[in-house]
């Protein structure tokens, strides 16, 4: 308990010095967030990373849901930054959304930019992380979202609750190791190691002493709110001889699912039961890849679960199984149980009536090189697409085009479906498939209209996993399955009754996943593959949802602090 309560205690003084503002009913919550470098020691190495307020994870971001949370973010670094709240759907107000050169520019050295942060019906664990090049790897941190209602949770009120944020560690400068595989076109290089609440464990070298542990009583039930903050990978997730016991993602309860493993996509949360109901001793959490294609770290990052009490202290704790780092089934299967509580206090809203159909493909593409000098397949160059398309950011953010009419920012005739039909998943697709086209261009929604929209991965180049993630919005799972999607058959197995709502969802190795929303938030809103290197490739995208008539469906003014180009 005294290691729970400590840590409780220094959230809270954390929360205090660092800027947090307790509130009043005539008070907003408010943070501030400092830019800045800070010195930080991993695997025996020392080295300086980019930090909000010098810590490494950042601050956990404290509400109520409904509430307005002001951000004062100050850049005292050397280079640009955004803020994305992830998950967060920011009605009506997109300006603080926080994408690079999508909702708005950066913020540079020296400028500050003060964010707000509008809740709505988001309850449970989000996150927050930089939306700018890869400065995600070292500046991110949770949002936790209370109910209105102290304590009124679906499931029995837990002895306390943990933030367990997954990420990772380089002993090299993050930004150098993204322009270097930029330069070369090839797979960036992987990470030293991964992490667990800034740790990496007792099974890396100069950890041990800093290893993560918590300390339980024996009988009680403790919320662990996951974050999976890696930048390139799918991650597996299990606590040694513990049935853990899932009742959350992406800020909304899920059908309590009791499971031995969890398998999270970054951009994702989980929350989950953990009851301490085994024999008193010392018990290894642990966690490492899931891949399906591409380099990876194959390392296995550790916290420890300590039981209070009289015991000899094991050497070396019990390490969960994990699967194998190539186990699709393990990971879609995990996801694909996942399900709404669908019920009178938590209904599910699913769209019915589908008035815009979508079929996106999610490609690995290669582009030429002169002289064949790059280092990808062929000594070509990586790229990615959504339906053929290479995401390309322009220097004058979409949302300021969009709302101030300039013209020549963006095109608004992004392909509705892939422009050339093929096998999609066949072991062998035609190299002349290979190749995408670039492009700045949205889908245009009417307010209030329906969307359907199912995402094919494809074989080109190599089929891999896409956790895609919409901002602006939370979407229905209603359907997944491997192979090429039948428009005619797979839509008659929809979950139409209590399909997850998710904000970030896996699309399986060579599958297909269909998801659907309403399209009520008018603004931009960007898509694109969680994996930070598909995106530095290209995988994305954005809607353009219009006002409505009503005045309390259109866009919200900027501030006046917008960051400018």
């Amino acid at each position: 308990m005294w290691l729970i309560m400590k840590v409780f205690v220094l959230h809270f003084i954390g929360f205090l010095l660092l800027g947090g503002v307790l509130p009043t009913n005539a008070q907003q919550r408010r943070y501030k967030f400092v830019l800045r470098d800070a010195p930080y020691a991993r695997l025996c190495t020392n080295k300086t990373i980019l930090t909000i307020n010098g810590q490494f994870p950042g601050p956990t971001i404290y509400a109520t849901k409904g509430e307005t949370v002001i951000v004062d973010v100050h850049n005292r670094a050397n280079e640009n930054i955004t803020i994305h709240w992830h998950g967060v759907k920011m009605p009506r107000y997109p300006w603080s959304d926080g994408p690079e050169y999508v909702t708005q520019c950066p913020i540079r050295p020296g400028t500050k930019f003060s964010q707000k942060i509008v809740l709505s019906d988001e309850e449970g664990t989000l996150w927050w992380h930089a939306h700018s090049e890869w400065s995600r790897a070292t500046v991110h941190g949770a949002i936790i979202i209370y109910p209105k209602k102290k304590n009124d949770y679906p499931f029995p009120k837990p002895h306390a609750e943990v933030p367990i944020i997954l990420d990772e560690w380089w002993n090299s400068d993050v930004e150098e190791v993204m322009n270097e595989f930029i330069a070369s076109g090839a797979d960036p290089n992987v990470s030293d190691a991964f992490l667990i609440n800034g740790q990496p464990g007792d099974l890396y070298l100069c950890s041990r002493s800093d290893t993560f542990k918590l300390t339980v009583d024996f009988g009680k039930t403790y919320l662990l709110r996951m974050v999976n903050a890696v930048m390139n990978n799918i991650m597996f997730f299990s606590i040694a001889n513990h049935t853990i016991t899932v009742v959350g993602s992406d800020g909304s309860y899920t059908k309590p699912l009791k499971s031995n493993l969890i398998a999270i996509s970054p951009g994702q949360t989980i929350d989950f039961l953990l009851e301490a109901n085994q024999n008193p001793s010392h018990y290894y959490m642990a966690s490492r890849v899931y891949a399906s294609a591409g380099n990876f770290d194959n390392t296995t990052t550790t916290a420890i679960i300590a039981y209070r009490g009289n015991y000899t202290t094991p050497a070396s704790p019990l390490l969960p199984n994990l699967p194998n780092f190539n186990d699709t089934n393990a990971s879609a299967n995990f996801t694909g149980q996942l399900r709404s509580l669908a019920n009178e206090k938590y209904p599910v809203d699913v769209p019915l009536n589908v008035t815009n159909k979508l079929f996106f493909t999610l490609s690995i593409n290669l582009n030429p090189c002169p002289n064949n000098s790059c280092e990808g397949p062929f000594n070509e160059r990586f790229s990615a697409s959504v339906n053929n398309i290479t995401f390309q950011l322009p220097r004058v953010d979409i949302l300021q085009a969009y709302y101030r009419g300039i013209r020549g920012v963006y095109g608004d005739d992004f392909p509705n479906d892939p422009p050339l039909t093929f096998n999609y998943t066949a072991d062998v697709i035609p190299r002349d498939l290979w190749r995408p086209e670039n492009g700045t261009d949205v889908v245009v929604l009417d307010y209030n209209s329906t969307v359907e929209l199912v995402f094919q991965g494809t074989n080109t180049v190599a089929g891999i996993d896409h956790p895609m993630h919409l901002h602006g919005y939370s979407f229905y799972v209603v359907g997944w399955g491997f192979g090429n999607f039948d428009k005619d058959k797979d839509p008659l197995n929809y979950n139409l009754i209590d399909p997850p709502l998710m904000e970030t969802i896996a699309v399986p190795r060579n599958g297909w996943t269909a998801i659907r929303f309403k399209a009520n938030n008018p603004g931009v809103w960007m898509m694109h593959c969680h994996f930070e290197r598909h995106v530095s490739w290209g995988m994305g995208m954005a809607f353009t949802v219009k006002n409505g008539k009503s005045r309390d469906a259109k866009i919200l003014p900027p501030p006046p602090d917008m960051p400018r180009c």
